[in-house]
């Protein structure tokens, strides 16, 4: 009996450290230590240049979509030109047939 009690009460010892991974660690060993993989700096992702590229092709291409679709979801904005030879008859208010 006192054989299933110890087990009993080891199983729940390990049950609280498994619900409770915030609580410390203590040891009695002095000569142990490890190290905190989770608390420290890391070293900076790097991306290769294709990866570079790539990035930039994606971002410009979402920003040409977004640009359309504001265009589209918006035709009451005024048209923009950086052509002075642009030109254009407006054919919905004339006043002749």
């Amino acid at each position: 009996r006192a054989a299933v009690l110890a087990d009993v009460a080891a199983l729940k010892q390990r049950a609280v450290w498994h619900a409770h991974p915030e609580m410390p660690v203590t040891t009695s060993d002095p000569t142990a230590c490890a190290r905190n993989y989770f608390d420290r700096a890391s070293a900076p992702e790097q991306e290769s240049l294709e990866e570079a590229e790539y990035r930039a092709a994606v971002l410009a291409d979402a920003a040409a979509l977004k640009e359309r679709a504001v265009w589209h979801a918006h035709p009451e904005m005024p048209v923009t030109t950086s052509d002075p030879t642009a030109c254009a008859r407006n054919y919905f208010t004339r006043y002749s047939a």
